[in-house]
């Protein structure tokens, strides 16, 4: 028998009582900056994102082809300054953390940058999509805004592994965050946007598209940077680094021995070949609204509240691997019947029936949704502190560059893909709302429902390999405990 078996078999008082460390609910981390904690998780969806390809397609005008062949060179640039980053942030020590700087110094700059996107169309108005000018500018943007991004996206998927030592504690921020910012506006930017889109395309608005994305996208932004900044500002990083600098050696060994960040990545890999287009493009071009899905999701919000109750129960009785796989298998359950159910006699045309078929599939859907944000969103969490207990230090930075970079290349074919198939499947831009073909109508609603489910099938695979047990998860936390109360005394005699 190993040493961890027998760790694990011996359940004497006192390792008894290191067992039942990580099932107390333990807070580390007060009102004020649980406060910040959800105003940040807002702002990493008070957007409007969700209609960029729209603002892309029929406002700015890339042409499709041009529009792929951009996305693969800053995709590739992106890949080559990942690691580098990556190792700088790894290499970072400073008194006010190791990921604060890149976030506190790079959010501003980036926000101003970023308000240029949506000037596009005044600054190139009417011109055509392959107007070079305009592609010039288009290319040099994603440029600038992907490498300053990286900086602080890399900093804080890191940072927040780290501010709170217990995965209780971690598990109650994901469950508030994911709960309760639904309510505090971060659903809002989309309907809005969503509203204003019909209004202005049925004639109601007496408005251009243009105006309506530059002022809300423009809100957006400077509102999630406020909320982002004063999240970094009244935060900690509270799991303590080593004091030596890791360097490139340990980096790989970090990456290469961490088994549950390399079955994420593997899942991650084969849900990559999925290919999709978003389900509001569908109900733009078929059903000629974007607001009716809001409508149709507004019964079954509900339900999705009420399944963050399931979560805590569900997680002491059941392995996070049973979770993981039971929630993918789930899911596509419901995706798949809808795409059959729609198929059948072109039911997909028929605006009534869809609008039924997808208020069920979002009935039964959400019952996994608590499952779904704060499970996922752990399971990442859960193999940092892994790299901790197996090495002795922690790579987050480069092992979030290691997680994403083959994710990074399928997005780069994937977005290249997608722009490829709209045109293939006789997708017209700017053509009135409404009246593309049916086979044109058909793909868009299988490129949202079946088809992304099928081509995606094989992440599940890895998620039945998940390697920590219920018993070696216990060990795992136990250990870190006693290894931290350790690295702290290190760090104050240090200081």
């Amino acid at each position: 028998m190993s040493n961890i078996e027998e760790k694990i078999q011996d359940k004497t008082p006192e390792n008894k009582e290191l067992e039942n460390f990580i099932y107390e609910d333990r807070r580390y981390v007060g009102n004020r900056e649980t406060f910040a904690y959800l105003l940040n998780d807002i702002s990493n969806v008070f957007n409007i994102n969700g209609y960029k390809d729209r603002f892309i397609w029929d406002v700015v005008k890339i042409d499709f082809k041009i529009n792929a062949i951009v996305n693969i060179f800053t995709g590739a640039w992106d890949i080559i300054n990942d690691p580098l980053i990556g190792t700088l942030v790894d290499r970072t020590r400073t008194r006010w953390g190791k990921f604060r700087p890149y976030m506190l110094f790079f959010q501003i700059p980036l926000t101003l940058i970023g308000t240029l996107y949506w000037f596009m169309p005044y600054i190139f108005p009417a011109s055509a999509g392959t107007y070079i000018p305009k592609l010039i500018f288009y290319f040099a943007f994603n440029v600038i805004t992907e490498t300053a991004g990286t900086f602080t996206s890399i900093a804080k998927t890191g940072y927040m592994t780290t501010i709170t030592p217990h995965p209780n504690d971690r598990a109650r921020l994901i469950t508030m965050a994911e709960l309760l910012t639904g309510y505090m506006g971060e659903d809002l930017p989309g309907i809005i946007m969503g509203v204003l889109i019909d209004l202005i395309n049925n004639g109601v608005l007496p408005i251009k598209l243009r105006s309506a994305f530059l002022g809300m996208g423009l809100f957006t932004n400077i509102a999630s940077c406020m909320f982002t900044f004063y999240f970094f500002i009244v935060s900690k990083e509270r799991v303590p680094q080593t004091l030596e600098k890791p360097d490139l050696r340990q980096g790989f060994k970090a990456i290469f021995n961490n088994y549950p960040i390399l079955l994420i990545t593997l899942s991650n890999f084969l849900g990559g070949f999925s290919i999709s287009t978003s389900t509001t493009n569908y109900f733009i071009d078929v059903h000629g609204s974007a607001t009716l899905l809001t409508i149709l999701n507004l019964p079954s919000s509900m339900i999705g509240s009420i399944s963050y109750a399931f979560v805590k129960p569900m997680r002491e009785r059941f392995s996070s691997k049973a979770l993981w796989v039971g929630e993918d298998l789930y899911t596509r359950f419901w995706w798949l019947l809808l795409f059959a159910v729609g198929s059948i006699n072109g039911n997909y045309k028929r605006k009534l029936f869809m609008c039924v078929a997808f208020g069920i599939q979002a009935f039964f859907d959400k019952w996994a949704f608590g499952i779904r944000k704060v499970v996922n969103a752990e399971l990442y969490n859960e193999s940092m502190d892994y790299c901790e207990w197996k090495n002795g230090y922690r790579m987050e930075a480069t092992i979030g560059v290691a997680k994403d970079l083959l994710q990074k290349i399928q997005s780069i074919l994937q977005t290249s893909i997608q722009s490829i198939m709209l045109e293939s499947i006789g997708y017209v831009q700017g053509k009135t709302i409404g009246t593309q073909t049916d086979s044109t109508k058909w793909w868009l609603f299988a490129m949202c429902t079946g088809i992304p489910q099928l081509t995606g099938i094989l992440a599940v695979i890895p998620k039945f390999l998940y390697p920590l047990s219920k018993e070696k998860r216990e060990l795992m936390y136990n250990e870190l405990l006693e290894r931290r109360k350790q690295k702290y005394a290190e760090i104050g005699k240090a200081d």
